[in-house]
């Protein structure tokens, strides 16, 4: 689960104060790096763990994709998106309907060195991705990745069962669901048919790990990644900077597309034709959790790339959605992509009081809906730059209908009250607050992060609440612990988002299914009706069939209102003409082994 914020956009930014021609260094950005070919970039977020298994972020999850390596991946430029091997010498074979993988790795790839390795060359074995998938598995690790795999390897619910029973999981018995034919060779065994399994393995998060690595780290494995990939841990700051040096270990790699590339992509891979990846030597990567800190480091040069530029400043950037002249005469590229993400408000459906599937409690959370200006918000806090969610499900992804059209929580404040009215909150004491049904306060709370953006966005949803007599209280604290806290059911209310994982809707209704709770689904939503169609969906090849499974679960999603919707991005990426070769991806984390730099280029430019 690569959540929005997790998802490296602090999604709710609001308007700022000053613009471009400030140019003053912000507080907590360092001076750049002397190496002249050092890439760097920022993150709107701080990392939480570089275990794959345990992080959920997309901060985390960039740094992991560039240090370890799932056994698929997808192509850099080829649109629409397509699996390519990463570790695997061709793409699985399949059999028995889609029961069965078989994934052969190629030879001679080989971890990076370790303490953990005690002096030895660590060859990549098809026992440490079954060791991998396995610690998903394990009840111990608390994976949020549990969705990618539960219910589906065969044994995998027995060994999860006895895991839980002993206190551990057993990793040397044996797991029919991940049969480790040969030190080459991994075969995986489903329980029922799933077409949409290799979209898991390409997952990053599933990325190979060493056994020894995890027994030599122990608890403190989240801050030593040790993997196959283009680069390796270098300087580590906690919070603040994250450094990653080319892997003088990898294997060599060169682009070749695996299929067309859009015409406005060509250049880009005519200039890595034949060239070794990563092209870049040092990433640093700096986290700056104010867009308009990150907007000033990028135009004083002291960042080559602003990956996600900050919903305030698009009015600096972008004028009628393209870069302003001054900007672009100093060669610096805009590219658009519309993300497949959606952005939301969930509530805790366990909370006593905007939780439950009565009447009463469904009106609250539709009446709340309604009365949020959704419109507004695109306008004041993203600059346009956004278009609202028309359900769960974004554009661009399989089982997406772009027929649905939904309603219910178009904004009418009117509505809304005469929602709450029906259902019996009512202002019983004339302070001008509603109180529930049973005369006791309303009072809702919302969490968030404790910066500007968020201070602004709770404003928003303040007045938005006392137009339709709802008080609201707001709390704050850093995003690692608001993901604890969701995880263990603890926020009744608060704004996230969702990347992308894969591009299939399943992807983005399992943050609503019954089985994902205390996992990815926060909302902790569990309503049989829609977990029967979510799993029956499962077992369709993508078709108007199964979309109409996805059109009916929108709907229910709809009615008992466990979301308010809010939109999808459009992300705006801008690159220092000296930052070549950077194209947004829609689906795989950063892709930071492409890009090249130009350091005469950037020398030229002070």
């Amino acid at each position: 689960m690569r959540t929005l914020d997790r998802g490296r956009r602090a999604f709710l930014r609001a308007q700022a104060l000053l613009s471009a021609g400030a140019l003053l260094r912000p507080e907590g950005v360092l001076a750049a790096p002397a190496d002249a070919r050092v890439l760097r970039t920022e993150f709107a977020i701080a990392e939480t763990s570089f275990d794959p298994a345990f992080a959920s972020d997309a901060a985390s999850d960039g740094v992991i994709a560039n240090i370890m390596e799932a056994m698929l991946d997808y192509d850099f430029l080829v649109r629409p998106v397509k699996l390519v091997p990463r570790t695997l010498e061709a793409l699985p074979t399949v059999d028995d309907g889609g029961r069965t993988y078989t994934c052969r790795l190629r030879k001679g790839i080989h971890f990076t060195p370790d303490p953990a390795f005690k002096g030895q060359r660590r060859e990549l074995v098809a026992a440490d991705y079954a060791y991998a998938l396995k610690r998903i598995l394990d009840p111990a690790v608390r994976s949020p990745w549990l969705w990618l795999l539960d219910h589906k390897l065969v044994g995998g619910d027995d060994a999860r069962a006895a895991a839980q029973r002993n206190g551990r999981f057993d990793y040397d018995a044996p797991l029919p669901g991940l049969e480790v034919v040969d030190r080459y060779t991994l075969r995986i065994r489903l329980v029922a048919p799933d077409l949409r399994f290799p979209y898991v393995i390409a997952v990053q998060n599933t990325a190979a790990v060493a056994r020894e690595v995890v027994e030599h780290y122990g608890a403190d494995l989240g801050a030593h990644p040790v993997g196959t990939g283009p680069y390796k841990l270098g300087v580590y700051q906690r919070s603040s900077r994250i450094e990653l040096v080319a892997n003088p270990d990898f294997r060599e790699t060169t682009y070749v597309p695996a299929g067309p590339v859009p015409p406005e992509f060509a250049q880009v891979a005519a200039a890595l034709k034949g060239k070794r990846l990563p092209r870049t030597p040092r990433v640093d990567i700096r986290i700056i959790e104010e867009g308009q800190s990150a907007w000033l480091a990028f135009v004083n040069r002291e960042l080559d790339l602003l990956e996600i530029l900050p919903s305030e400043m698009v009015q600096q950037a972008l004028a009628g959605g393209r870069l302003k002249p001054e900007l672009a005469a100093r060669g610096i590229v805009h590219r658009e992509l519309l993300r497949p993400t959606v952005s939301f408000v969930y509530f805790n459906m366990e909370d006593p009081l905007v939780g439950g599937y009565t009447p009463e409690k469904i009106a609250l959370r539709r009446a709340v809906s309604m009365g949020f200006d959704t419109g507004e918000f695109v306008r004041v806090l993203y600059n346009g730059r956004a278009h609202p969610a028309n359900g769960p499900i974004p554009p661009d992804i399989a089982g997406y209908d772009p027929a649905l059209h939904t309603d219910a929580q178009v904004y009418d404040p009117a509505a809304a009250r005469a929602l709450l009215d029906r259902y019996g909150y009512r202002d019983r004491n004339g302070d001008g607050y509603r109180e529930q049904p049973d005369g006791s306060p309303l009072v809702l709370t919302r969490w968030s992060t404790p910066n500007s953006i968020a201070r602004q966005t709770d404003e928003l949803w303040r007045k938005n609440m006392q137009a339709i007599g709802i008080a609201m209280d707001f709390r704050s604290e850093r995003i690692t612990e608001l993901r604890k806290m969701a995880r263990n059911g603890k926020i009744p209310m608060r704004g996230d988002g969702w990347n992308a994982d894969y591009p299939d809707a399943e992807n983005f209704m399992q943050l609503l299914y019954g089985g994902a709770v205390g996992q990815a689904n926060y909302a902790r939503f569990n309503l049989p009706a829609f977990n029967e169609l979510y799993e029956k969906a499962r077992t369709l090849p993508d078709s108007p069939a199964r979309t109409a499974l996805f059109s009916q679960m929108t709907r229910l999603v709809i009615s008992y209102a466990p979301w308010k919707l809010l939109v999808n991005d459009i992300e705006d990426t801008l690159a220092h003409p000296w930052a070549r070769n950077f194209v947004p991806h829609p689906i795989r984390s950063q892709v930071w082994m492409y890009v090249d730099v130009d350091p005469d280029a950037r020398a030229a430019a002070r």
